[in-house]
């Protein structure tokens, strides 16, 4: 099963690879970044993935994919 983390950086290494994004205006901190990286269980807290989804322009489906690991 993909990770929250795995998940994430693919959608987030497409967008910067396509020139869509940069990292300052994807809306991930750098501390989420690191964890993510380094924290195969992490998952960020839903209010940023949020905030990263909006400023990513993420479909509605990559959202919903996205929130599905947020905890309630």
């Amino acid at each position: 099963m993909e990770t929250f983390a795995q998940k994430f950086l693919k959608i987030y290494d497409r967008k910067i690879l396509s020139g869509e994004i940069t990292f300052s205006t994807s809306g991930i901190n750098k501390n989420n970044f690191t964890r993510l990286c380094i924290d195969p269980e992490y998952v960020m807290p839903k209010e940023e993935i949020l905030t990263c989804c909006e400023k990513m322009h993420l479909s509605e489906e990559e959202k919903e994919a996205l929130l599905a690991y947020a905890e309630e």
